[in-house]
């Protein structure tokens, strides 16, 4: 580690406690931020010089809050200050903000944080944007990037996130019991989007694609520390570390996708996989299985495969039953189509897939799964048009060479018929 490294790691692991609590002291997205930002620019002047201080979180709450208060005070001429209570807690003294970081106020201003950035007045695409900004403290350059998007149309996508923010008029006070099942299932979906961002954007190579999957890892073990006994939350972490620990063989070296089958299992990611096995395995004993933890499960049981033929299908069929019993959705059908396919057939396979073509006539999968069962079936003229409008609604590069391989093969097989014909 650099002589500076040490500086930027407690920054990024201070982020969330702080900005929590400076979006409580000051009820104000932008001003919280200003302050935590000026906050890291004296942590950076001052730490090579002075070390760490005994606790990073509490001493940036206390600058940044100090700083905070500076500029509405500058402000004064032009605009009253905030009523007193909108400034709450104004003790200077580092050691107390230090003695509440470890008790309720810590938990439930992240709590708070990550509930704001989920707000659903937002679009997810939105709701991404924010938490990674604000939570994460990645670069709008960074989050442009992941989205594809230039940094001036993500600049404008945060700065509007932030106005409905505003707009919503979302309370600050410390959520009760009665609603925080509420707030934990916003803020687990947050996270799952931030995760479905980044594994749906990689496409073999390093970038900040990977980036989102490890900051999702993070924050929902942030989550999972402040709410160690929610099975819910348990399955979700076990989740995200099972799809992640396949990184390494979803692509092949040109970036090509490489389907689970076909994936090289000793690339998979073992420690991730034992941490996340112990979890659900933990979760379940809960008795209180939820949609995050089925998916962890049939997760679990690819990834105790040791061969692509050891798997049990059957076992997965049941879970995705289960799941679509908790949560229907076309896609949860559709994925349980590809367990009907290995067990009974991609006749059988096919059967569930169909009545699913208006509901998802948009979906890249839906089209690529239906040509794969058709080029099964020898129907090869019909996966040939599924397979043409699934490359049309491609959303990579990785999901676009995938399906023109698809069509490759379906070439190569009426050149060899007709070949065999003469």
């Amino acid at each position: 580690m650099t002589d500076t490294a040490w500086i930027d790691l407690a920054l990024v692991s201070a982020r969330p406690q702080a900005m929590g609590a400076l979006l409580r002291y000051f009820r104000n997205l932008d001003l919280a931020e200003e302050a935590f930002q000026e906050a890291c620019i004296r942590a950076l002047k001052t730490w090579p010089k002075n070390g760490p201080p005994r606790d990073p979180a509490a001493w940036l709450i206390f600058v940044g809050r100090n700083s905070g208060i500076d500029k509405v005070r500058r402000q004064a001429r032009e605009t009253a200050l905030p009523p007193e209570e909108l400034l709450s807690d104004l003790d200077d003294r580092e050691s107390e903000l230090a003695d509440r970081l470890d008790g309720v106020h810590y938990r439930d201003d992240i709590l708070r944080l990550l509930f704001v950035c989920s707000n659903p007045a937002l679009p997810a695409t939105q709701q991404i944007a924010l938490a990674l900004r604000i939570v994460s403290g990645l670069s709008v350059r960074q989050i442009a990037r992941a989205f594809l998007v230039s940094e001036a149309a993500m600049e404008q996508r945060i700065t509007r996130a932030k106005a409905r923010v505003a707009a919503a008029g979302i309370p600050f006070e410390t959520p009760d019991a009665s609603d925080r099942a509420e707030r934990l299932a916003a803020v687990a979906t947050m996270i799952y989007l931030v995760f479905n961002e980044g594994y749906s954007a990689m496409n073999g190579s390093e970038g900040v694609s990977a980036d989102l999957c490890d900051e999702a890892i993070r924050l929902s073990r942030l989550l999972l520390r402040l709410f160690p006994a929610e099975p819910e939350i348990m399955g979700l972490t076990a989740l995200l570390l099972l799809q992640h620990s396949r990184a390494r063989a979803r692509f092949d070296a040109n970036g090509a996708i490489v389907l689970l089958d076909d994936q090289d299992r000793k690339l998979w990611s073992r420690p991730m996989i034992t941490e996340a096995l112990a979890m659900i395995d933990k979760a379940m004993r809960h008795r209180r299985p939820g949609p995050y933890q089925i998916q962890a499960a049939i997760a679990a049981l690819h990834a105790r495969a040791e061969r692509p033929e050891a798997t049990d299908w059957e076992e997965i069929d049941l879970l995705y039953q289960a799941l679509e019993r908790l949560q229907p959705s076309p896609v949860v059908t559709l994925n349980r189509a590809v367990a009907v396919s290995k067990r009974d057939g991609p006749e059988a396979a096919l059967a569930l897939v169909e009545p699913l073509a208006d509901r998802l006539s948009g979906y890249f999968y839906f089209h690529g799964l239906r040509g794969g069962l058709l080029k099964q079936m020898g129907r090869s003229r019909e996966a040939r048009t599924a397979f043409d409008r699934a490359i049309a609604l491609a959303t990579n590069t990785a999901e676009a060479t995938y399906i023109r391989q698809q069509l490759d093969h379906l070439a190569d097989e009426a050149d060899t018929s007709d070949l065999t014909a003469k």
